[in-house]
């Protein structure tokens, strides 16, 4: 599927359509000569929404005269897949649905959930933890945050509305703040609460830091999973390990932290189900994809999972940093071994 990142320094803030689709077009007119089927495939990011896929893929099109499924979340109507959108907020709270079972035998059923972001990744994380029973405190984007101040959540429908907004470009400033809500301007969400069970980055990277880490830990947090890629800096997951071997301190149950690189890969698993699709020539229904992204998200789980228990020490967690980490080294370096090309 390729491994690449890019980007541009263009901002999309501000702009007409016809001002995006006509930079979509000359970006594509030279990444077109880098990409394909069989080399690398990009999807959406940070900026990068369904309206600017579509964009690119046009031009890909119409500079190669061929269709040809060369990136990944495009419109269902021209190739795209079911789900695609919601891929990743699912699948991260499908990942963090099993830490709660291996852990404690728990659910989302009642637990409060902080939540971080306001786009894709954050906005279909809510949705599906409301779905399990969950009440989700807390969205956030680049500008401020809105942070729960008493018992009730976060509703679908004020979710819509962010989506919405997002849509245009715009802030949660610009939002009219939900009843039992308030909105904090330049500030995350990790450190407004007093009492918390699970924490989802789901913005950007390094966006918990050590003291933001450890005021999670101080509200009571037991899981923390990341929605972004490397959300947490290195001093953040050091406090979160030190509390996941610590075990119960002072009164606080163990925290146990998910990584990126396995806990958000649920967007990269449609992706790959996408790429499937186009080169059978066929689209699946939406319960189909759904199964086979929480099948695939349970499988990435159990190899974290088994591979952190052999090194785990009697009576603790298994750390599902260190069983990511082994697990993907592994696997690329028996490839490489069995290919020749090790050495």
């Amino acid at each position: 599927m390729g491994g690449g990142k890019g980007g541009s320094d263009f901002d999309p803030k501000g702009r007409s359509d016809n001002e995006i689709r006509r930079f979509c077009y000359s970006f594509m007119r030279e990444l077109s000569r880098h990409i394909g089927p069989n080399t690398d495939v990009p999807a959406g990011d940070i900026g990068v929404g369904g309206r600017e896929v579509a964009y690119m893929f046009g031009a890909y099109k119409q500079i190669r005269n061929e269709w040809s499924g060369i990136l990944t979340g495009k419109g269902y109507d021209f190739g795209g897949s079911k789900i695609r959108p919601e891929a990743t907020g699912f699948g991260l709270v499908y990942y963090v649905q099993h830490m709660l079972k291996a852990a404690g035998g728990e659910d989302f059923n009642g637990k409060t959930v902080a939540i971080s972001g306001a786009g894709n990744v954050a906005q279909y994380a809510a949705l599906k933890v409301i779905e399990l029973g969950g009440t989700v405190v807390s969205l956030s984007d680049s500008k401020g945050a809105l942070v729960a101040t008493g018992a009730e959540g976060i509703s679908p429908e004020t979710i819509a509305k962010i989506g919405e907004l997002k849509l245009k470009f715009g802030y949660l400033a610009d939002l009219a703040t939900p009843a039992g809500f308030k909105y904090v301007p330049g500030a995350r969400p990790w450190t407004h609460f007093k009492q918390l069970d699970i924490a989802l980055p789901c913005a950007t990277q390094n966006e918990v830091s050590k003291d933001e880490a450890e005021a999670l830990v101080a509200a009571g947090v037991k899981y923390v999973a990341e929605g972004s890629n490397m959300g947490c800096t290195k001093e953040a997951i050091d406090v979160f390990e030190g509390a996941r071997a610590a075990g119960f301190v002072g009164g606080k149950a163990p925290v146990w932290y998910a990584p990126g690189k396995a806990s958000n890969c649920g967007g990269v698993a449609v992706s790959g189900l996408e790429m499937a699709q186009n080169s059978a020539r066929l689209q699946w229904a939406e319960e189909e994809v759904d199964g086979k992204l929480a099948d695939i998200m349970k499988n990435c789980y159990n190899t974290c999972y088994n591979t952190a228990k052999q090194f785990a020490k009697e009576g603790e967690l298994p750390s599902l940093v260190q069983g990511a980490n082994i697990a993907g080294f592994l696997k690329v370096v028996d490839a490489a071994k069995v290919q020749g090309d090790w050495w």
